[in-house]
């Protein structure tokens, strides 16, 4: 399926300032009485994600919904058995996935991410339209935000490329924030994906850039030159956390102020 291409015309109503030489090509700031499924597509599965998450997610308002103006991605402490997988946790995880992609541009979400603990991994990121150059990670992978639970006060921005698992490759660096947490407020994660160039930003500070990779099966800057879709979630557990501990409290909540778009002029 090819990439939506929005034009800046249709979206004028929704148009929002941004850094000078960027546009805004697609938005949501989440201003109704529910999900727009025209934008987002909610995932419902029991697998685990490929890292061995605790957590089912559902379609389901308990764990996502629209709530005064805000996204809420709410991951809860319950039995829960599905179509015979049972789990110990619910939370929730949607995309863009055939409806918007983007090849380049500037990514901004305003984001209040969870209270935290032990277990607790909220994630902002990106994955390709199509395996262009082969499974994960041939194909690569963007994280624009990601948070282990325990660190409460920092987030990461990270690359996954080079060979299909297990030969795959990734990069990245952490933000600290200088006092409190990311629980406490809200704030700006961004990210500006170039040709060749991409940079991380937190609340308008550059914090890392990155311009080597590469893909088994393609020439730089692939995998990075396709078009990639969204993803928002938090999951529970997992390979990097762990598992939640008896400090962790339950439930903690993901809540999205906006997610807008922008692409060069």
């Amino acid at each position: 399926m090819k990439p939506i291409l929005f034009s800046l015309l249709l979206l004028a109503p929704l148009a929002h300032a941004a850094p000078e030489g960027w546009s805004q090509v697609w938005a949501d700031e989440f201003d109704g009485k529910e999900i727009d499924f025209s934008k987002w597509g909610v995932e419902e599965n029991g697998h685990g994600g490929g890292n061995g998450e605790m957590q089912y997610y559902m379609d389901r308002p308990e764990n996502i919904r629209v709530e005064n103006g805000m996204l809420v991605i709410e991951a809860k402490k319950e039995k829960f058995n599905n179509a015979g997988v049972q789990k110990d946790y619910t939370s929730g995880r949607m995309r863009t996935h055939r409806r918007a992609s983007w090849l380049y541009g500037r990514f901004e979400i305003r984001a209040k991410l969870p209270e935290g603990g032990k277990g607790v991994w909220p994630a902002i990121w990106m994955l390709p339209a199509t395996q262009k150059y082969g499974g994960w990670a041939a194909s690569g992978e963007i994280d624009i935000m990601e948070q282990v639970g325990h660190e409460r006060d920092t987030v990461h921005g990270t690359l996954h490329y080079g060979g299909g698992w297990p030969k795959n490759e990734h990069t990245g660096e952490p933000f600290k924030l200088k006092s409190g947490n990311f629980g406490d407020d809200f704030h700006v994660f961004a990210l500006e994906w170039e040709k060749g160039e991409i940079r991380w930003y937190v609340d308008g500070e550059l914090y890392q850039t990155q311009t080597k990779w590469n893909s088994a099966n393609g020439q730089f800057p692939a995998p990075f030159d396709q078009p990639f879709y969204m993803v928002l979630n938090l999951a529970v557990g997992g390979g990097w956390p762990g598992p939640p501990n008896a400090d962790t409290k339950f439930p903690q909540k993901l809540t999205i102020d906006y997610v807008r778009v922008f692409q060069k002029k």
